[in-house]
């Protein structure tokens, strides 16, 4: 479960990630590659002094077994957020899922899927939750 400070601090800096995406979007556009908008995005978190890691391998566990560089995480945001960014037509529920098997499997809270290719990028922009690391409320 998270602390209540630690849970505003994620609020905060996924407002900040939105924003610097928004930057990306509203300069250069849609209709570019996935990797063109990483890079703007890394420069844009870097103006921003947001710490973040790009192209984070990652290992999975299976039964007592470690798989080693299993997948990658496109950004692992100050080692809280995992942003997955996508230049798609549509995302599909397929690109929802991975990014919800990359929280369960990290055991972080948040990730955002950011798609570039859309013409305003509200619309581009997904927000999902590892409900295991909230607290349940109570009925």
């Amino acid at each position: 479960m998270m602390a209540a400070g630690e849970k505003e601090y994620i609020e905060k800096l996924c407002a900040q990630i939105v924003d610097s995406a928004f930057s990306v979007h509203s300069t250069l556009g849609p209709g570019l590659l996935e990797n063109v908008y990483g890079l703007c995005l890394a420069r844009e978190l870097s103006l921003r002094s947001i710490p973040f890691k790009r192209e984070v391998i990652m290992d999975v566990e299976y039964k007592g077994f470690t798989f080693k560089s299993a997948y990658r995480l496109d950004f692992l945001v100050d080692d809280r957020v995992i942003v997955e960014l996508k230049a798609v037509e549509n995302l599909l529920p397929v690109h929802e899922a991975q990014l919800l098997s990359y929280l369960r499997l990290t055991r972080l809270p948040i990730g955002l899927l950011i798609n570039f290719n859309v013409t305003a990028i509200k619309q581009g922009i997904r927000r999902l939750a590892n409900f295991k690391c909230f607290p349940q409320k109570k009925n």
